[in-house]
């Protein structure tokens, strides 16, 4: 069944797709309470704006930074912070990373773009 996304501010239609949600158990449990995950969006219907901390952050059990890069998503239309955009989706490529342990971060990933829930009004499609 489709949803319908929209901003809460403002209740634009984000123009999100279902087919490009990422299933829940996808990424580490607790690196996405309160979000949904997207493959892919429609950038006319968003802004971006680069952010680059330098500070401890974690991710997973497994994955801590010093510093973290990261886009904030804003709404076009209300300018409200909806979510954030992370490169560490899936590996862009079938290697099995250095020394065959799997994919690190030297292996570009996709794009995952973290949406707030509390930033969407989420509807059926009827």
């Amino acid at each position: 069944m489709a949803s319908i996304y929209s901003c809460t501010e403002c209740g634009t239609d984000l123009n999100l797709r279902t087919v490009h949600l990422f299933p829940p158990d996808f990424y580490f449990e607790a690196g996405n309470k309160g979000t949904l995950s997207f493959s892919s969006v429609d950038s006319s219907k968003f802004q971006f704006e680069k952010e680059d901390k330098i500070r401890p952050f974690f991710e997973t059990v497994n994955y801590w930074g010093i510093q973290r890069k990261r886009t904030k998503i804003k709404c076009n239309s209300c300018d409200r912070l909806v979510g954030y955009i992370y490169d560490d989706g899936p590996p862009l490529t079938n290697s099995p990373g250095q020394f065959h342990m799997g994919p690190s971060q030297v292996i570009p990933r996709a794009a995952r773009y973290r949406f707030k829930i509390k930033a969407l009004q989420i509807t059926a499609e009827t």
